[in-house]
């Protein structure tokens, strides 16, 4: 794709030891700001579903992945290209159903399989597997994400987080919420916590831990029997 070399090529020349002194100056961690400044920018425009602006953010999106690719690049560690192949692979890998022979009935049958296929890769992270029941989320994540990624594996993998959290209580509340009053309850009980000085985002880091605790405990009794 033509565009995508052209801006290869234009973000080579800008870190150029004759390039642009700021552009020159960045490092991956001197990034980092930026690129949530970005995700926070695009997430803008798509709640606004304002259409030009978001194929806008995007582009800016795009050209924080391919700075992080050239300063690699520079370092002999990779490329865009290895950036691009590595996805393209992982994709194709990781849908057997598309471009393979596997028949899978629905999308809960397509998550199933991905897990799978993802469980049996091998990862160049050093970070310590420690947890092999959830998924391995950054800390840095918000708690909110971290508690939709704990009851997400709670359900795609029917764990039974005991008193921690209760599942009736849950599926009930579901049928009854949309966006709009999911909005509301969420921004409600914010307000209350800032009116009771409870810190939110601790106290649900602590409950989102509690069931993470409670279900592996339970795993380990099942496994124990």
């Amino acid at each position: 794709m033509a565009s995508i070399d052209d801006l290869i090529a234009t973000v080579a020349r800008l870190r150029a030891p004759d390039g642009c002194p700021w552009d020159r100056e960045q490092t991956h961690r001197s990034l980092c700001a930026g690129i949530i400044e970005e995700v926070a920018e695009f997430l803008e425009t798509v709640d606004l579903d304002e259409k030009a602006h978001m194929c806008e953010e995007l582009g800016d999106l795009l050209l924080q992945v391919v700075m992080h690719a050239q300063i690699a690049s520079e370092n002999g560690d990779f490329t865009f290209e290895d950036v691009a192949a590595g996805v393209n692979e992982k994709m194709i890998r990781r849908h057997p159903h598309v471009f393979g022979d596997l028949s899978l009935a629905d999308s809960a049958a397509v998550l199933k399989k991905w897990d799978e296929i993802k469980a049996t890769e091998k990862t160049n992270s050093t970070k310590p597997k420690a947890d092999t029941l959830f998924k391995d989320v950054p800390a840095t994540l918000s708690a909110l994400f971290q508690a939709r990624e704990v009851w997400k594996t709670v359900t795609r993998k029917n764990l039974c987080p005991g008193t921690s959290a209760n599942r009736e209580k849950i599926d009930a509340l579901a049928e009854m919420l949309d966006e709009e009053s999911a909005g509301n309850a969420l921004f409600e009980i914010v307000a209350a916590c800032r009116q009771a000085g409870i810190d939110p985002e601790s106290a649900l880091r602590r409950k989102t831990q509690a069931v993470r605790m409670a279900c592996r405990a339970n795993a380990e009794t099942s496994a124990d029997a």
